[in-house]
C-alpha cells in the first residue's frame, strides 16, 4: 500500500512538466542554444560570476571583514533571503549606495542562473535528476501564481516580484513569465524593476533601524542563523523530492 501511494518526481514530472520525459534529442545545436535568449542569459550569468569573484577576493585581501559580509549577503539571497542580505550589508557598515548596487547586482546573478537552467532542463537540454526534481518544484510554484500575475500583465509581475513574500522573488516572477511567453526583454524589465524597488525600501527600512537601534547588527546575525536553519531543509528538499500540493 505504502509503495502504491508513492509517486516518483518522474511520475510528477510527466504530470507537471511532460517536456522533460519526452526523451526528444534537443534540436537545437550548442552554438544555436547560446545564441538564443536563455542561452544569452546564462553567459550574463557566467561573466556576473567571474565579477562576483574578483569582487570577493579583491575585498577579502582589503579588509576581510567586508569580504565575509559579501559572503554572507550572497548565502542570505540564495536562499530566498532578500531582506536578511539587505540588512547584514546595512549592519556591517556598507553605505544604503553600495547595498543597493551590491543586492541588486546579487538577485541579477542568480536570476540569470535559475531563469536560464530552468528552461534548458524544461525543454530537455539538460538532464539531471536532481535539477529535474528542482524544475518540477520551481513549475508547480509557478503556476500556483500564473493565473493571478497574467490578469495584471507586466503590472503583476512587477507587483509580485516587489511584495515581500515566501515564493515571490525574482527567479519565481521569471518562471512565471516564461510560462506567460513573456519575451526575455519584457520578463526582466518587469522582474528586475520590481526587485530594485524591493531593495530600495528594504535598505531605507534597515538604515533607519540601524541609526535608531544600537545592538542592530547583532539582531541581524540572529536573525540570519535563525534564517539560515529555518529555511537550508526546505531549499534543500527542492532538489531531492518533489515538494507536495
Amino acid at each position: 500500500m505504502a509503495e502504491d501511494k508513492k509517486q516518483t518526481s518522474q511520475d510528477i514530472g510527466k504530470t507537471f512538466a511532460p517536456e522533460l520525459h519526452q526523451g526528444k534529442a534537443p534540436e537545437k545545436s550548442a552554438g544555436t542554444l547560446y545564441r538564443s535568449g536563455e542561452g544569452l542569459v546564462l553567459l550574463v550569468g557566467l561573466l556576473l560570476t567571474v565579477i562576483f569573484i574578483a569582487l570577493v577576493i579583491y575585498s577579502l585581501m582589503l579588509d576581510i571583514r567586508v569580504g565575509q559580509t559579501l559572503l554572507l549577503a550572497f548565502v542570505a539571497h540564495t536562499l530566498g533571503g532578500r531582506a536578511a542580505g539587505i540588512g547584514l550589508c546595512i549592519a556591517f557598515g556598507f553605505s544604503a549606495q553600495i547595498t543597493i548596487l551590491y543586492n541588486m547586482f546579487l538577485e541579477v546573478l542568480i536570476v540569470c542562473y535559475c531563469y536560464s537552467l530552468f528552461v534548458f532542463s524544461f525543454n530537455n537540454y539538460l538532464k539531471c535528476k536532481w535539477l529535474t526534481v528542482a524544475i518540477i518544484n520551481a513549475e508547480k510554484q509557478a503556476l500556483k501564481h500564473k493565473k493571478t500575475v497574467s490578469r495584471y500583465g507586466w503590472l503583476g509581475l512587477f507587483t509580485f516580484v516587489m511584495v515581500p513574500l515566501p515564493i515571490t522573488g525574482p527567479a519565481a516572477g521569471s518562471i512565471i513569465a516564461y510560462f506567460l511567453k513573456f519575451s526575455v526583454l519584457r520578463n526582466f524589465s518587469a522582474v528586475f524593476s520590481g526587485t530594485l524597488v524591493s531593495i530600495i525600501v528594504w535598505t531605507c527600512f534597515f538604515d533607519y533601524l540601524d541609526r535608531h537601534i544600537a545592538v542592530f547588527k547583532y539582531a541581524m546575525l540572529a536573525v540570519l542563523i535563525v534564517f539560515f536553519f529555518r529555511y537550508f531543509k526546505t531549499i534543500k528538499g527542492w532538489f531531492i523530492q518533489p515538494i507536495n500540493e
